[in-house]
């Protein structure tokens, strides 16, 4: 490299720090505790999103700096460590226009345009088509479709220990029921009949997504994201095809055999409403399920606020995989806990069978059951299935504080200003367990 050459990298390289420097110094988070930074490339987002150790590195975070703190993102930018209860109300709720869901790009390409991924004036529309599916109306209907899968998987339990005690992977059959009750109550689907090792095209997909995605780097779903900005879908589909990786070509397989029988479930059902009653009843679940009651009200609505198929495909997709592994997580840690806390299960199980008046409740002798309510609540409080959200702000803003803070410096903060493009990482564990709450399970 001649002399001409190292002097233009060399001054590149400067100014790329300097330009750092004062971005870093000049931020209005320069004054905010956080955490030391483990590398420029990474930050804290390994040790943010890392399945091994972010659950203890969380903790530490929380414990060391309180409700605000922030946080080193890739490349030296800074972002905002929330769990403050007026701060969160801001973001969710009270300026929820303002905050934009993080990463809803990359979901996007994942799910389609559905609940999760959608903002403003069109998630307010699917919102509103979902809400006859949600009634309570609804679930009085559904309730038994439920008590037929949670039969099957006790009847497959059974069978397992009928030749006497053995250990039994409690995870692996909360993972098979959850998909089988999103199945039958969210789409009238049957992906798993709970008998042995039953295989499913469609549900091997579902259950291999989230192993899929966590195999490709952060970095590369970052930017991943960006490709929902560029040009049509059908050239987004082929960018993607050509990419050499085989971790990537997987995953779009996968994505792509979930789409594919989505869309084969929709026709199906369009279908069967076009016959009328007749062609419900042969259905699973005889029409009671979400996407037949959505479809139906969809296909009533006027022009103006019929949902498109697309946005009909992804509310299936965002109901089978944002549904499974969270119910199925929260199930099995619940029993764990059960087992820890054999007092406990016995309180539980004499509700229950008090109240039982036949082998199936209905649904408002559910309701009626608060000791039920008490350890599911807790559960959740306690093991949340989603501990963290993420937004980005749109414009410049600020946000409010319950309580002041103590800055670097030693002063006292009691609301932060905010630029347009800074990413909130919203700890929702964090905000429900920092503070005193009874016990309640006992």
């Amino acid at each position: 490299m001649d002399p001409i050459q190292m002097l233009a990298l060399g001054c590149a390289l400067a100014f790329i720090l300097i330009w750092l420097a004062c971005k870093v110094f000049a931020s209005p988070f320069a004054n905010i505790p956080g955490p030391p930074s483990s590398s420029f490339l990474e930050g804290n987002f390994r040790q943010l999103t890392d399945r091994l150790g972010s659950e203890r590195w969380t903790k530490q975070l929380v414990g060391a700096y309180g409700p605000i703190s922030k946080l080193t993102a890739p490349f030296g930018h800074l972002w905002l460590h929330v769990y403050d209860p007026r701060a969160l109300y801001s973001i969710t709720i009270k300026d929820q226009e303002i905050w934009e869901k993080r990463m809803s790009s990359f979901n996007t390409l994942l799910l389609g345009p559905g609940l999760l991924t959608t903002e403003g004036s069109q998630h307010r529309k699917q919102r509103k088509m979902l809400t006859s599916a949600f009634s309570t109306a609804h679930l009085r209907n559904a309730t038994p479709l439920f008590y037929e899968t949670a039969h099957k998987l006790r009847d497959a339990i059974e069978g397992e220990l009928r030749e006497g005690p053995r250990e039994i992977d409690v995870l692996q059959w909360m993972g098979r029921t959850a998909l089988e009750l999103i199945g039958q109550g969210a789409l009238g689907y049957s992906f798993d009949p709970l008998v042995g090792g039953a295989s499913d095209s469609f549900a091997e997909s579902v259950k291999q997504l989230f192993g899929a995605l966590n195999q490709v780097p952060a970095v590369v779903r970052m930017l991943a994201s960006r490709l929902c900005h560029v040009g049509p879908a059908w050239m987004r589909r082929m960018i993607v095809a050509v990419i050499p990786n085989a971790r990537i070509q997987r995953l779009k397989g996968i994505v792509d055999t979930i789409h594919q029988r989505s869309v084969e479930i929709m026709e199906e059902k369009k279908s069967s409403i076009r016959q009328g009653d007749s062609g419900l009843i042969e259905q699973i679940g005889e029409g009671r399920d979400v996407m037949s009651i959505l479809l139906k009200a969809n296909m009533a609505a006027n022009a103006k606020e019929r949902l498109s198929d697309d946005e009909i495909v992804a509310q299936m997709s965002t109901f089978i995989l944002a549904g499974t592994d969270t119910t199925s997580n929260v199930a099995a840690r619940l029993l764990h806990i059960l087992a820890q806390n054999p007092d406990a299960q016995d309180r539980l199980c004499a509700e229950v069978i008090d109240t039982q008046l036949t082998d199936v409740c209905d649904y408002d002798q559910l309701l009626e059951l608060p000791y039920l309510d008490a350890v599911c609540r807790e559960t959740l409080r306690l093991y949340p299935p989603v501990r963290i959200l993420s937004r980005c702000a749109l414009k410049n803003t600020t946000l409010p504080l319950s309580e002041p803070m103590r800055g670097v410096d030693g002063t006292s903060i009691s609301e932060i200003p905010v630029r347009k493009g800074t990413i909130a990482v919203l700890n929702l564990w964090a905000s429900n367990t920092t503070h005193p709450i009874p016990d309640i399970v006992r």
